[in-house]
């Protein structure tokens, strides 16, 4: 038995719950990395059935020693096998001995790369490893298995050297390949994970940067010296550190030096330039400066639409003035002309695409409603659009409820751009496209992520900038750049939202050969727009037909990694973290079809078929990745493998040495999205360009409509007398998790709205009648009253709750939850039920009963911007007032066909159904649930087994 065979990395509670399960005799064990303290283990025992959890905890000196068992003297070790085997012994507090120890999962090492994605230097095979599973197969070989992953390790780097400026950097890593990689393996087999000689390697290779460094910001310190304000005749100089040895930590730390001079150098040169100016009263250059381009006025747009039955006319939409003209054909002036302040709801039908019906204003207390038919869907669309921003921008807000935010990604095959973007940066080519008449307004935010691509990070960022401003006429900020090699992600937005943008965090995360290599990863960026986070992903995961379970390992680690978005909410499950989450890139999934087969569907243009057969949403059905995220509806053809200079052909078969490779075509390139239950985003193109062929990928686009919030201000001064507050109240809740621990659990409450997090008592009901699963109650007694900062309604309304469901013992979360506090306003309890989450994955589900109460004071609030644009949800005869609409309500979880209950509980809002109206709702706001679950812990509520 190898000595550190029973560690199992950074594992989550789930996977090493199933591989206890799956090994089924009391004493089984293994260790992993602790979810809740960093640099600390769990150790996992299956007795009866049931898998018990020791937390195990460095002290001050980084002796390791079990924590939680009562009666018996905490026993220090230096080493984790030395612990293990202490326990091993009977009689040390554990439920039982450590007698068998469960093995990683051994993983095929020999992971040929395609050779597909890419062809400039930095751009090594695909990954070998996956994460802490992959790392036990290496540390479970034999020596000569691990003398042959040595050799095609360094058999992949050579591929790599005759395309790498980077030659003596190579020589370095060569040399740690062939005679020290086999010492880190054999250090990680006793339990080291320091990788020792890795760093030593690191080390040489990069001496000559700290010597290059230590030139530059010697330099940049000078220079900066020069522009700081005289303290004394004579400045410190800084204190010059050369160690004979200098390691990783000292190059980090110079680095991050640097990158905060050039940073901070031209703030401060220009605020020492201003203040010499005003001390010496100096009269500037009278240079015009040049005035930045006015943005582009909008045209005015003709719609050609039916009324009625047969009637034909003109709509004029007039942005820049505020006004719609109807005139009717054959009519040489406008029957009617409606400013956009009368205009009271835009209501989109359903049951017909290209219909709508517009509710206004013609005479005091009266209101009337023109239904008109465009031409095609699209067009209807266009004028919604056309419209949404006209009342923005005639609004006399001053923060805005909706923004507009574009998403691209495109994998360039490491070769430059064509001159012009375009078609890409307008959203015009294949799928779901804009209409020409909307394709020019400018986006308030842009994010661009592009994969193996060859440009300098400046360079670019000034392309895409310079692109922009010839589109549009703006002068685009840049928010943040981050990069991890060749995979770059830009966040650009207009100059009046920079002051609206903060808490901007950026981060990166390796998924190459085992872990360590940048060729692919992912790159992220979050920030608050006012007072709604969002985050944004771009990646580029494993390549390869066969490599699916390879490409959800890579998205588990990203999702795990990944340092995002508040760091108080650090334990939660990244998706859980933002208003709204963008993640996209070269995804990398493939058809599972012969290749034969796909092209003769794609002929015929049969996308459905092939749609099918699509892995990414295969495995999302099977809920192994992208867990209640949702994609818009492809209709363009798939964007991977073209032959470069053309979109006419395909090329899926690749010639190496080796014999012939074939990489059918595939979406590869994906945009994908999840937001907070209740909130506003509709998507509104997403397509594919035709006309960019510098890659064998086409870039594709994606373009959104987003409710934020703004910063609230209460509209009631404050009294001398006490504030009134509002409070959450909770009668009841129950939760089911998949575990085989019978931990006993409490719950963290997480808000905005709250001044700091708040916790449950234990839970006082728990019963494991089923198998694998545990139920926990709380009752109201033991859970908090929470009350907000604010009272209002208005406030109130936007806010969303975020739940954890923690064990006592080991502080770990079991699963997170988020909760929408719209729909539990009032004064009556309401009914929630969703899903619970964990580091990617589905753990179970969560219900209860809970309140909202606002003071009667504060119920003061008012619509949103986009809420005036309504959907007809059921055919209805036409309605002349504007309908008011009952409360909406939530969602309902499906259960699958095979296993419904007999009893479906009651609606969770009125118990009378809703009148048949033209009812305010958004449709594509909310994802639509799965038709099915694989997960039985759904049906434990009602009874069924």
């Amino acid at each position: 038995m190898a000595a550190a065979s029973w560690y199992h990395r950074d594992i989550s509670r789930v996977v090493a719950e199933e591989l206890l399960a799956k090994a089924g005799r009391d004493g089984c064990f293994l260790v992993r990395d602790s979810e809740s303290v960093s640099g600390a283990y769990a150790l996992c025992l299956l007795f009866q059935r049931h898998v018990h959890t020791y937390r195990i905890l460095p002290d001050d000196e980084g002796l390791l020693s079990v924590q939680t068992i009562q009666g018996i003297q905490a026993k220090c070790f230096r080493t984790l096998p030395d612990l293990i085997g202490a326990y091993q012994q009977p009689n040390n507090g554990l439920v039982t001995p450590l007698l068998y120890p469960v093995h990683r999962p051994r993983q095929a090492a020999d992971e040929d790369s395609d050779g597909e994605d890419g062809r400039g230097g930095g751009h090594a095979a695909s990954a070998v490893l996956s994460g802490g599973a992959g790392a036990g197969a290496w540390l479970s070989a034999p020596i000569a298995g691990r003398t042959h992953i040595s050799q095609q390790l360094h058999q992949r780097l050579q591929e790599q050297v005759h395309s790498s400026p980077a030659s003596d950097f190579m020589g370095f890593m060569a040399e740690y390949l062939n005679h020290h990689l086999q010492l880190d393996l054999e250090a990680l087999r006793h339990g080291h994970p320091q990788l020792r000689h890795l760093s030593t390697a690191l080390v040489t290779a990069c001496r000559a940067l700290h010597r290059r460094i230590d030139f530059t910001l010697a330099g940049l310190e000078t220079l900066a010296r020069v522009f700081d304000p005289p303290v004394s005749p004579r400045s410190p100089a800084r204190e010059q550190v050369n160690p004979p040895d200098p390691d990783l930590e000292l190059l980090l730390n110079k680095i991050s030096t640097v990158n905060h001079l050039l940073s901070s150098l031209e703030k401060k040169v220009l605020k020492s330039l201003q203040e010499t100016v005003s001390r010496h009263n100096l009269a500037l250059p009278s240079v015009a400066a040049a005035p930045p381009p006015a943005a582009k006025p909008l045209a005015v747009q003709s719609f050609e639409v039916k009324l009625g039955k047969s009637q034909r006319a003109a709509l004029m939409v007039d942005v820049e003035s505020g006004t719609v003209a109807i005139t009717k054909r054959g009519s040489g002036s406008p029957e009617e002309t409606i400013p956009q302040d009368k205009i009271l709801q835009l209501i989109k039908y359903q049951s017909v695409q290209s219909k709508v019906r517009l509710v206004y204003d013609r005479e005091p207390q009266r209101s009337l409603s023109r239904d008109f038919v465009f031409p095609s869907a699209r067009k209807r669309e266009a004028f919604c659009q056309l419209l949404q921003l006209m009342k923005i921008q005639h609004s006399n807000l001053d923060e805005p409820d909706l923004i507009s935010v574009y998403v691209g990604t495109w994998n360039m095959g490491s070769t430059p751009p064509p001159r012009s973007l375009a078609s890409w940066l307008t959203s015009r080519g294949l799928g779901r496209t804009q209409d020409e008449t909307t394709a020019s307004i400018p986006h308030d935010i842009y994010v661009i992520g592009t994969q193996e691509n060859s440009l300098g990070d400046r360079e670019w960022v000034e392309f895409l900038r310079a692109s922009l401003k010839t589109l549009m006429a703006i002068d685009y900020r840049v928010v943040a750049l981050q990069c991890l090699w060749s995979i770059k992600i830009v966040v650009l937005v207009k100059p009046e939202h920079e002051r609206r943008i903060s808490h901007v965090h950026t981060s990166s995360v390796k998924t190459g050969i085992a872990n360590t290599l940048g060729n692919k990863g992912a790159v992220g960026v979050s920030f608050l727009f006012n007072g709604t986070s969002f985050g944004f992903v771009n990646c580029h995961l494993a390549s390869g037909s066969e490599k699916t379970h390879r490409r959800n390992q890579n998205y588990s680690d990203i999702l795990r990694s990944l340092v995002l978005g508040d760091k108080r909410l650090g334990a939660f499950d990244l998706t859980l973290r933002f208003t709204h989450l963008f993640w996209f890139g070269d995804l990398n999934y493939r058809l599972d079809m012969d290749v034969q087969d796909i092209l003769a569907h794609l002929t015929k243009k049969e996308f459905e078929a092939l749609l099918a057969v699509d892995q990414l949403n295969l495995e999302r059905e099977k809920n192994k990745v992208f867990l209640r995220f949702s994609e818009g509806d492809i209709s363009f053809p798939p964007t991977y493998r073209y032959e470069r200079g053309s979109r006419d052909s395909y090329m899926w078969q690749k010639f190496k040495p080796t014999g012939m490779r074939i990489n059918v075509p595939s979406w590869c390139d994906r945009i994908l999205w999840k937001s907070h239950p209740e909130t506003h985003v509709v998507c509104n193109s997403y397509g594919c360009t035709e006309d960019i062929v510098t890659s064998d990928h086409s870039p594709v686009f994606a373009t959104f409509e987003v409710g934020v919030t703004s910063q609230f201000v209460p509209k009631n001064a404050p009294g001398s007398g006490p504030e009134p507050l509002a409070c959450i109240e909770w009668e009841s809740i129950e939760v089911i998790v998949k575990t085989a621990s019978r931990s006993k659990c409490y719950i963290e409450f997480h808000s905005y709205c709250l001044e700091e997090a708040q916790r449950s008592g234990e839970n006082t009901s728990q019963s494991c009648d089923i198998p694998g699963f545990l139920k926990l109650g709380w009752s109201a007694k033991h859970l908090p009253v929470l009350n907000p900062i604010l009272p209002d309604l208005e406030y109130l309304g936007d806010q969303h709750l975020l739940l954890s469901i923690k064990g006592v013992e080991s502080c770990e979360s079991y699963g997170e939850c988020c909760i929408a506090m719209r729909s539990m306003i009032g004064s009556m309890a309401q009914q929630f039920e969703t899903f619970l989450f964990h580091r990617g994955e589905e753990t179970g589900s969560i219900r209860g009963w809970m309140k909202v109460r606002v003071p009667k004071d504060r119920h003061s609030t008012r619509e949103r911007l986009y809420e005036w644009i309504s959907f007809e949800e059921e055919d209805a005869e036409p309605a002349a007032d504007v309908p008011t609409c009952p409360k909406p309500r939530l969602q309902r979880l499906r259960y699958p066909s095979r296993a419904r209950p007999h009893h479906e509980p009651q609606p969770w809002g009125d118990a009378e159904p809703p009148p048949a109206v033209l009812c305010r709702s958004r449709p594509r706001s909310l994802p639509e649930p799965a038709s099915g679950y694989t997960n039985p812990a759904y049906f434990i509520f009602e009874g069924v087994p």
